[in-house]
């Protein structure tokens, strides 16, 4: 489960404790985790929450009026634009869901992220997070994180060696069409969210999962060619689903990408596993808002069911802590985010060559 605390030991470990001794091995988690309960910013914040959900309803129905409103007009692409935005921040707002950040009630967390990421963004709550579950157990460790299994990019050294040809090809030029890519990834979520509804017994819920995603589909479709020639409809469909997906994994992509990769059958503590592989994103208010909050990684994957809100305010104390303890921790640039994503996967062949070595193992080699 996401929510559910690494199994760890506690040491009062401090810098002047003895790098080679037992408790050099011994997770750190634990002092943290009370250092921020004590700051309270575990608590969560309804009224940031149901102040988020109504704007982004809001903005929703906002959008469809302006469309019947426009009518037949070229300009409708700049609302679906909007509408792609807007589709991503239901997106963040099921992920918040998705961990619990948003109510105590475990209940009421799952139902509104389902309906919501249902709904509103026509994704499949179930499928989701399943999968993110998993990545949040092992970011960034072979065999064990889909988010860099085998597709269409290729993240390891291993997948690039078995293409060939084409294939072989276009994984030592992949970077360049990461992005290209990116805008067919709204698409492949709901082909994804799709194919799950339809698989029997794939995901609590099924049935209502399902009513969600085609009522959605299909009235979207609707009110489309209602409104417009089909030729106009179309493009108005693929520019949101492009918007949608460039947004979305846009946001994704710099958290982990270039980082670290982690052998299969390696052991790491749990606050280096989570620190070590993930990059924090500067930008202020424009990024917290384009990202979701994702762009606080560090501190979303050291402490998940943490209000979006507070994620911020936790940064300086677990960079604090990180670098008391000599824990290395990663924030750049969006752009230079960006850059090294283009960079690692034009070169993944090559910089992953070395495999991923624990500091711990380093610090008791001398």
């Amino acid at each position: 489960m996401e929510n559910a605390q690494p199994k760890i030991l506690v040491a009062d470990a401090t810098p002047a404790q003895d790098l080679r001794s037992p408790e050099s091995f011994v997770s750190l988690y634990t002092n943290l985790m009370c250092e921020v309960r004590d700051e309270g910013l575990l608590n969560r914040r309804y009224l940031w929450y149901w102040t988020t959900i109504f704007v982004a309803i809001a903005s929703f129905v906002g959008i469809w009026a302006g469309i019947f409103l426009l009518g037949n007009s070229w300009f409708q692409l700049i609302l679906a634009a909007a509408l792609g935005v807007v589709a991503t921040q239901f997106g963040f707002i099921g992920h918040d869901g998705a961990h619990r950040q948003m109510f105590k009630s475990a209940a009421w967390n799952e139902w509104t992220s389902r309906i919501l990421s249902g709904a509103f963004a026509g994704l499949s709550f179930g499928w989701w997070r399943t999968k993110h579950n998993k990545h949040h157990a092992a970011p960034n460790q072979e065999d064990k994180d889909p988010d860099i299994g085998p597709g269409a990019i290729a993240f390891t050294r291993a997948i690039v060696e078995r293409r060939t040809g084409f294939a072989g090809w276009f994984a030592q030029h992949q970077g360049w069409f990461f992005f290209p890519l990116l805008t067919l990834e709204g698409l492949n979520l709901h082909r994804e969210s799709v194919q799950t509804v339809l698989r029997p017994h794939s995901v609590p819920h099924q049935r209502v999962e399902a009513v969600l995603i085609f009522a959605r589909l299909i009235s979207y479709v609707a009110v489309l060619l209602m409104v417009l020639p089909v030729g106009k409809a179309a493009a108005f469909f693929f520019l949101q689903m492009a918007i949608f997906g460039l947004c979305l994994g846009g946001s994704f992509a710099p958290n982990h990408k270039g980082m670290p990769i982690v052998p299969a059958t390696m052991k790491i503590d749990f606050l280096r596993r989570q620190v070590l592989m993930s990059r924090n994103v500067r930008g202020g208010l424009f990024v917290d808002f384009f990202m979701g909050g994702l762009n606080y990684q560090i501190e979303h994957h050291l402490f998940p069911s943490m209000p979006r809100a507070n994620l911020k305010l936790a940064q300086p104390i677990v960079r604090a802590y990180c670098d008391k303890h000599g824990v290395s921790y990663s924030e750049v640039g969006l752009f230079a985010s960006y850059a090294i994503v283009v960079r690692y996967l034009n070169n993944v062949g090559l910089r992953a060559r070395d495999p991923f070595e624990c500091p711990l193992a380093q610090q008791f080699r001398g």
